[in-house]
């Protein structure tokens, strides 16, 4: 029997790797792309086969789409993993940074899926699995560039779904909470440089004390990988999967709580977990002070 052929983006590191390796050990045989092929040489050694793909690149995409179903015949499956955040107040992030996150985590997403359609289509089958967020559904401050590509991606997978179900497509949404992955730093750098200065400052900085307490907890990218599998080889996969720290808690009370509420709630959190890591801070500081006298 043939064997199934999955083919992860962002495959370089954290979530996508980790997703990478548990497809190959469940049996399928995986194809790995990434802008950063020198860092996948361990998913080589696996098996795995890795390529180049820069999903802002649409003639990156054909091409690494075309080169996979040359080689393998087939596409079973399509993980969209690839994408990054990016935060700042929407008032001083410039336009062609915030398209930029578009064009990587909405429509680079569907440039893939674009791609791999005509295959799957022709085969009768396949499963769509798009990368989202509990930002998809949530939101938060000094994040709306981000929190909007999720929850256009939350939509759009809603829609597809329905205009695929009668070609044997599935389409599943991923909604991964707080991970282990450079992603946080990534994000907390890009806030800190367009919005640690001016009149969201204090935001900014409550904001990056909430990430830096709550990925203090983060889940492992397995967490995420795990739930991939259920998505990629149950026979009727559920439309989302929810995991990782923080993320069913975040979405039960979003969705029972009115906006207002809620929105006054996470503000709470912010304060909070700035005031323990300020605390911590204080703290290590009179320990430093307390060795220099000595």
């Amino acid at each position: 029997m043939t064997k199934r052929v999955a083919v992860v983006t962002g495959g370089s590191s954290g979530i996508g790797k980790e997703i990478a390796k548990h497809l190959k050990r469940n049996g399928m045989t995986v194809y790995a792309l990434s802008r950063r092929v020198d860092k996948m040489n361990d998913l080589d050694d696996l098996g795995i086969t890795t390529g180049y793909v820069d999903v802002a690149d649409y003639d990156s995409v054909d091409q690494a789409i075309q080169n996979i179903y040359a080689d393998a015949g087939r596409i079973d499956v399509l993980v969209n993993n690839a994408g990054f955040g990016s935060f700042g107040s929407l008032e001083e992030v410039d336009l062609k940074d915030g398209e930029y996150q578009f064009k990587v985590n909405v429509f680079g997403v569907m440039k893939m899926i674009q791609s791999v359609l005509p295959i799957m289509r022709k085969q009768g089958s396949g499963r769509i699995i798009n990368m989202s967020s509990m930002a998809g559904k949530t939101g938060m401050p000094l994040g709306s560039w981000y929190v909007g590509s999720k929850y256009a991606i939350e939509g759009m997978s809603d829609s597809i779904r329905q205009e695929l179900k009668e070609f044997g497509i599935d389409v599943v949404v991923i909604e991964p909470g707080a991970i282990e992955s450079n992603w946080s730093s990534i994000a907390m750098n890009k806030l800190k440089a367009i919005s640690s200065d001016g009149p969201y400052a204090g935001a900014s900085r409550r904001l990056a004390d909430f990430f830096e307490l709550s990925y203090r907890y983060a889940s492992k990218p397995m967490v995420i990988a795990r739930m991939v599998d259920q998505a990629a080889f149950s026979a009727n996969p559920k439309t989302r999967y929810t995991g990782g720290y923080g993320a069913k808690a975040s979405l039960f009370l979003k969705r029972y709580l009115p906006d207002k509420a809620f929105d006054a709630l996470m503000e709470q959190v912010r304060i909070m977990a700035q005031r323990m890591v300020n605390q911590e801070k204080s703290q290590r500081n009179q320990v430093d002070r307390n060795l220099e006298t000595k």
